[in-house]
């Protein structure tokens, strides 16, 4: 074989070609790369997956936070508007029955009877049981109505109430923020295994390579594992106290 003039012995073709053919320093067989190709593209949409799940959860959970966060100051608001209430109403009852000692003492039962008649439903069931104990003559019975066991204030009651749920509610979305912050975190580490798999592609020494790739699967498996076992945010509106 002749180039340009000169005379190219053949075997030095052949080595040429089997040169060629020769895979590069580090990489091994094809098939071995192949198979770390195939294994870094799993890892990537398992991530892809991953990641995305992880950012819609902490996008929930933080709604769920900022609607119990809502929650509880609505019920706040009702709670200070019922105990105002229910403390306006006991005070009625209470100067009512002050009216109501003075005409006795004074020997007037009409306008007694009148100052009677004016007292709350709840405040007359107190108010009789009261009677019951002979206050006049009993100097242990209670010194009003307002002291009996029958006494009630459905409103001061419900403000109670209303005060329990409030903070409950608030618990729920601090919890709700925990969680979202959980999810966050483990996105960030999603990131971090991204760019191990990224770093690892860089690499011409198959060895080096696969190290990385260990490294990114030991941290993406870890990740997922500890991202399953977080609380997952349902579509409907939970209750303050469902976080699962």
């Amino acid at each position: 074989m002749s180039i340009k003039g000169r005379i190219v012995p053949e075997d030095l073709n052949l080595k040429a070609a089997q040169s060629l053919m020769k895979p590069k320093a580090g990489l091994g067989h094809s098939w071995r790369l192949d198979l770390l190709e195939i294994v870094e593209a799993v890892m990537l949409s398992l991530i892809a997956i991953a990641t995305a799940w992880g950012s819609y959860q902490a996008a929930r959970w933080n709604g769920r936070q900022g609607l119990l966060y809502g929650t509880s100051s609505r019920l706040r608001v009702e709670a200070a508007v019922a105990a105002a209430e229910g403390g306006q109403l006991r005070l009625l009852d209470v100067t009512t029955f002050n009216a109501w000692f003075k005409e006795k003492e004074t020997g007037n039962e009409r306008f007694a009877a009148m100052y009677v008649r004016k007292f709350s439903p709840e405040y007359r069931l107190a108010f009789d049981a009261w009677l019951r104990t002979r206050p006049f003559e009993n100097p242990g019975a209670p010194v009003g109505p307002i002291f009996m066991p029958e006494y009630h204030n459905a409103l001061i009651e419900s403000a109670a109430r209303l005060n329990q749920d409030a903070t409950a509610a608030f618990a729920a979305g601090t919890q709700a923020r925990v969680i979202s912050e959980a999810y966050v975190r483990g996105s960030v580490m999603l990131a971090v295994v991204i760019f191990l798999v990224a770093l690892a592609q860089r690499f011409k020494v198959q060895y080096v390579r696969v190290g990385l790739l260990v490294v990114a699967t030991t941290v993406l498996t870890y990740t997922l594992g500890v991202m399953a076992s977080y609380p997952r945010a349902r579509s409907e509106i939970l209750s303050p106290g469902d976080q699962h």
